[in-house]
């Protein structure tokens, strides 16, 4: 699979958080470029998982229902696409976080 898809290069990836395992986020963070929208922790599918779930916020449940539409990354790969995500990285399993958009001001 070519890395050329993906919004940031290998040599863009800093180490942010220390190393928790995998996690799944959608192609609409990862190849679109979105921030992180929803986040959620279920229980880990093995002992590398995370159980941490990111989404834009923007997909329909056709798109999260293809499984071609999410790929399984490090936590931290993820942390640099959107660094908003790490003060809640260690919040427990049935946590679900939504971002609340900013208002904007009216003169």
């Amino acid at each position: 699979m070519s890395n050329n898809r993906f919004k940031l290069k290998p040599h863009e990836i800093k180490e942010l958080i220390p190393l928790m395992g995998t996690c799944i986020a959608s192609d609409k963070i990862t190849i679109e470029g979105l921030p992180v929208g929803y986040m959620y922790r279920e229980e880990p599918q093995d002992e590398n998982d995370s159980g941490w779930r990111f989404m834009s916020g923007t997909e329909s449940q056709d798109y999260i229902d293809d499984p071609a539409n999410s790929m399984m990354f490090e936590v931290n790969v993820i942390a640099n696409y959107d660094p908003d995500i790490i003060p809640y990285l260690n919040l427990p399993v049935g946590t679900e976080l939504e971002k609340q958009q900013k208002k904007e001001k009216s003169e």
